[in-house]
């Protein structure tokens, strides 16, 4: 894919994101307007819950072949070594 058609998808993916977002704070001024409190907690309930979910099945080691990824590893003596600060000398 050119360069050309990826800004432009870019650009089209962030002027929808940004409709969305217009959009949906256009209804929560609404609502603050006509005091539909009741709906408000609904819909940012249903919200949390939504992000909790994707947050929750996302592949957060897709990156295997990072550093980074592999927080802790197994050390062969059964326990669990961090490779956090595993540049500096530390005790073992």
């Amino acid at each position: 894919m050119s360069s050309r058609n990826q800004a432009s998808e870019r650009r089209r993916r962030k002027t929808i994101t940004m409709v969305w977002t217009g959009l949906l704070a256009l209804v929560v001024i609404a609502l603050i307007y006509w005091e539909r409190t009741a709906l408000l907690y609904i819909l940012a309930t249903l919200g949390v819950t939504a992000l909790l979910i994707v947050v929750a099945m996302a592949d957060l080691d897709a990156k295997k072949g990072t550093e980074e990824s592999a927080a802790v590893v197994p050390d062969g003596t059964g326990k669990l070594r961090s490779t956090f600060g595993a540049g500096s000398a530390s005790s073992k």
